[in-house]
């Protein structure tokens, strides 16, 4: 009997992986798409990433423009890609519209030859991943690289759609910049003020805002190097280097959370 269970599952992990699909919610439209059917796209093509953040050494993907399939999408619009883990990143349009510089590409992942797994996890970055080709030229974070990407969808601005989110509107510049980073570099895990669409990481307001419960010092060194201020093997925030969050530039993030300390609002 111990032979024949080893046996079935043999059988199993050497089944390929299923189809997976991915849903548009766009102008106008919804839609599927299956791997399948975005890997036979007549634009997809073999592209290699030097430094994948989510692999942490150089990647050869089956990929296409993710710009083909944002039909209807303008440079003012607001995208959202949702994980399958919770992880969600608000996406301005225009970066992933442009065709030079740094550009978009949806990578996809085949069921027959599946990517590795990823440090620490039991699944790759599949079925869908959002990559970057010269993403350098765009300054782009590691937060506009989700991966195991479900459905990306317009949505309203985050302003609209998550007031308690805004600064005074008499906040100075840097706490005004502070609140544009937030939106790049921590939304994408976080909620502030009980508002945001993820359901990743804690939120950073209540009860308590960061900036109330760490000397700054030591805030700044986590956010640089979480694991290297409090280890914690189930612990997931990524380390924010100064290539990525330049140091006038953790200023204003961290001026916007002082700021917002003192805008506590209960969720509704």
């Amino acid at each position: 009997m111990r032979r024949l269970a080893a046996l079935a599952l043999l059988l199993v992990a050497s089944l390929p992986l299923v189809a997976a699909e991915l849903i548009l919610e766009l102008p106008g439209v919804s839609r599927r798409w299956s791997s399948a059917e975005l890997l036979a796209h007549p634009q997809v093509r073999s592209l290699s990433i030097s430094g994948d953040p989510a692999y942490r050494h150089a990647m050869t993907y089956r990929a296409l423009p993710l710009a083909a399939l944002l039909d209807g999408v303008r440079p003012d619009d607001h995208l959202q890609a949702v994980a399958l883990d919770g992880f969600v990143a608000e996406l301005p349009a225009a970066p992933l519209l442009r065709e030079t510089g740094a550009r978009a590409w949806l990578a996809v992942e085949d069921p027959a030859t599946p990517w590795p797994t990823l440090s620490g996890r039991k699944a790759s970055a599949g079925p869908f991943y959002l990559v970057w080709s010269d993403s350098e030229a765009g300054g782009i974070g590691p937060e506009q690289w989700p991966f195991q990407i479900a459905r990306i969808r317009r949505l309203a601005p985050l302003a609209e759609r998550f007031p308690a989110l805004l600064p005074a509107a008499d906040a100075d510049a840097a706490v005004r910049t502070g609140f544009a980073l937030f939106q790049k570099h921590c939304l994408a895990c976080h909620r502030l003020n009980g508002q945001g669409d993820a359901q990743f990481g804690p939120d950073l307001n209540l009860p308590y805002n960061p900036t109330e419960y760490f000397q700054e010092a030591f805030l700044r060194r986590y956010i640089r190097d979480p694991q290297g201020l409090r280890q914690w093997p189930q612990g997931r925030m990524p380390g924010f280097s100064v290539e990525v969050l330049a140091e006038d530039e953790l200023d204003r993030l961290l001026a916007y959370l002082r700021h917002m300390a003192g805008r506590k609002a209960e969720p509704r």
